[in-house]
């Protein structure tokens, strides 16, 4: 393997030294095509997201998801939800996880020509593009920086992606407060309804009082029935940017977040 499987858990350590997808580099690393994306193209937008090994998955060293625990997300997580249960799958994650965290510069430099790519079919489609950088994972991606020439030849020149992309709308849900952002990335802050949440909930609300802020419901429809309407339905699309600034996004709970017993998700009573 071209990783170093040192730090790693010992049961992904096993997969990494014995598959042979773990002898390369990953050849591209974002996914234009699942059934909630493509809801979006009837908007005018083709979306393309990145998935990585979320929270703690690879690693003790290596965190994604800083508030994942306090949260109660990780056992329900989305990287169990629809092909992400899939064995090959799962390894592609791991790779590019790897990858990311292992040849960090590359990693930045095949992030930018992938987005060209995504770009130039989302034009030959005529469509706009979006791009979520944390399908899976909690990167604060304002302080990624890229390091690499052709795209960086001076090493005090502090590019992020958003810089590299002004014109990209790119967007993601976080669960982590007071993160200031550039215009061309929107944040939807993530809930929980766990208790111990409720002040990093907070904390949010104080940087930003306007934050649109999205919540996990095995029934949603009650929710949004008794409300008249007043929340967003987040499964109808993932395009996030669209809704208001205060608006509350419901989800419904899929994957092993229906049988979540961690009390992350919400329900009539503790909404």
């Amino acid at each position: 393997t071209m990783y170093d499987t040192s730090e790693l858990r010992p049961h992904i350590r096993d997969i990494v030294e014995s598959d042979s997808l773990f002898n390369s580099a990953p050849s591209q690393l974002l996914t234009v095509s699942n059934a909630k994306t493509r809801k979006g193209e009837s908007l005018g937008w083709l979306t393309a997201i990145l998935y990585l090994s979320p929270a703690d998955l690879l690693s003790l060293r290596l965190n994604l998801c800083a508030s994942a625990k306090i949260a109660g997300c990780i056992d329900g997580c989305l990287n169990t939800a629809g092909r992400g249960a899939f064995n090959s799958v799962q390894r592609a994650r791991i790779r590019k996880t790897l990858y990311w965290w292992q040849y960090h510069d590359k990693f930045m430099a095949l992030l930018v020509r992938d987005i060209e790519r995504v770009q130039r079919m989302a034009d030959r489609q005529g469509l706009k593009l979006a791009v979520r950088l944390n399908g899976t994972s909690d990167i604060r991606w304002e302080k990624q920086f890229i390091q690499l020439a052709p795209f960086n030849t001076n090493a005090s020149d502090r590019r992020t992606i958003f810089d590299m992309f002004p014109n990209v709308q790119f967007y993601d849900y976080t669960k982590i407060p007071g993160r200031t952002v550039p215009s061309n990335y929107d944040l939807t802050f993530s809930g929980s309804a766990r208790v111990e949440f409720q002040p990093i909930l907070e904390k949010q609300l104080q940087h930003n009082p306007r934050s649109r802020i999205a919540i996990v419901c095995k029934n949603m429809d009650d929710l949004i029935d008794r409300n008249n309407g007043v929340h967003v339905d987040g499964d109808t699309h993932d395009l996030r940017f669209l809704d208001a600034d205060n608006a509350l996004v419901v989800l419904s709970a899929k994957g092993k977040m229906k049988h979540d017993t961690s009390g992350f998700c919400y329900s009539e009573a503790n909404l």
